[in-house]
């Protein structure tokens, strides 16, 4: 047998991909599984832009293979994004690089800017996959903890008596996941300001600034962000289109040539109708936001609703694609919770755990589900109450 690189021993199968397999299995033998754990959005994209991807296939060029960077109009498209929606200011011709989905990003940063043995500041709880692409390339994750007594927000205090002299990346999310802690302006003013005293470039991760969130923000507001700031973004949560893979990294033209190095000679460039799609999704205005938020605000409330019944307690005022919930009094681990919930009551959430430590004594339950199927649950905790009554 051909043995494995020894990278892969520094990461494990992605939770997601072993525990669906489970589930799948469950529902093969019959059981009336409700899957609440993952973010994938289950509303539709615009008809806007369906109709583009589909009137893409006749151009002459549409299966040829693309620019690394893109259609330029869709880079001015993203760029119009930021201009509209952040009030930020990115020329489209080298300060946004568009991406085959933020999650290559992720991989594409790491590889442009660490070198084996540098640090890399990864929030807990936060995206495993920060840490995973970390191990992969080398680097070393240096967590820093997020507390709910501190709003989900790192502890600068904290962080400057670490030792940073390797550490040369900080991965940040805000809006936040899991915990749909907001951020704010002063906040990312804090990050700009610590990133330049340390020289460390940050990354924000910024795909849920418009689900259920009256004041969406950008780290590349604050005066000088670009000394020491990328952002990416993503149209997977804000326009429906998860599978469809389109992201974007943007920020000082001389990070993005780095990125674009490592970009284009790993993939050929996205699909033309893809491209072509997002033009028109770009497009759409805040009346897009409001009418996908109308819907996440009822299935939100039903989701309150149930963690109310299972005695998880919340934060309202929360933002995103999730409910990030506190675990019942006495009960101490999320993934034995998850499982009763799953063996149980057929119902798959997200153990806090797999974001980090900090995660323990928290589920996190996805809003990427119909009200009917919502109320379904309910229904079925409601009857198990009537019984043992």
């Amino acid at each position: 047998m051909i043995t494995i690189a020894n990278r892969l021993k520094t990461v494990e199968e992605y939770y997601f991909s072993s525990k669906l397999r489970e589930v799948r299995e469950l529902i093969a033998q019959g059981k009336p599984i409700v899957n609440m754990g993952i973010g994938s959005p289950d509303l539709q994209p615009s008809k806007l832009v369906v109709r583009a991807i589909q009137n893409a296939m006749c151009d002459n060029v549409a299966h040829q293979y693309q620019s690394y960077q893109g259609l330029p109009e869709l880079r001015q498209e993203m760029a119009n994004f930021y201009k509209n929606n952040f009030q930020v200011d990115l020329n489209f011709n080298n300060e946004i690089l568009p991406l085959i989905g933020s999650k290559e990003g992720i991989m594409h940063i790491s590889l442009a800017f660490l070198n084996e043995g540098d640090e890399v500041l990864i929030p807990n709880p936060g995206y495993p996959t920060y840490t995973s692409v970390t191990n992969l390339v080398g680097a070393k994750p240096v967590f820093y903890d997020l507390i709910a007594e501190n709003n989900w927000e790192p502890n600068f205090e904290a962080l400057e008596k670490t030792d940073l002299t390797k550490v040369k990346l900080m991965w940040v999310n805000y809006p936040n996941m899991p915990t749909g802690a907001t951020g704010s302006l002063y906040l990312f003013e804090k990050l700009v300001a610590f990133a330049k005293k340390h020289q460390i470039l940050i990354i924000n991760d910024n795909p849920y600034s418009f689900v259920l969130n009256d004041n969406p923000i950008s780290i590349l507001q604050v005066t000088g962000a670009k000394e020491v700031v990328l952002e990416l973004n993503s149209l997977s949560k804000t326009y429906n289109m998860a599978g469809w893979r389109v992201g974007m990294v943007s920020g000082n033209s001389k990070y993005i040539d780095a990125i674009l190095k490592v970009k284009s000679n790993m993939d050929s460039g996205m699909f033309y109708g893809i491209q072509k799609g997002a033009i028109e999704a770009l497009k759409l205005d805040k009346s897009w936001f409001d009418e996908q938020n109308k819907i996440y605000h009822k299935r939100r409330n039903l989701v309150f609703q149930l963690a109310d019944k299972l005695k998880c307690t919340y934060d309202k005022n929360a933002v995103g694609l999730f409910v990030w919930a506190k675990l019942p009094i006495g009960i101490t681990n999320s993934e034995d919770f998850v499982d009763e919930l799953l063996y149980e009551k057929d119902l798959f959430i997200t153990p806090g755990t797999i974001f980090g430590n900090n995660g323990e004594g928290y589920v996190r339950f996805s809003l990427c589900i119909s009200e009917e199927k919502i109320k379904e649950v309910l229904s079925r905790i409601l009857i198990e109450e009537q019984i043992h009554l």
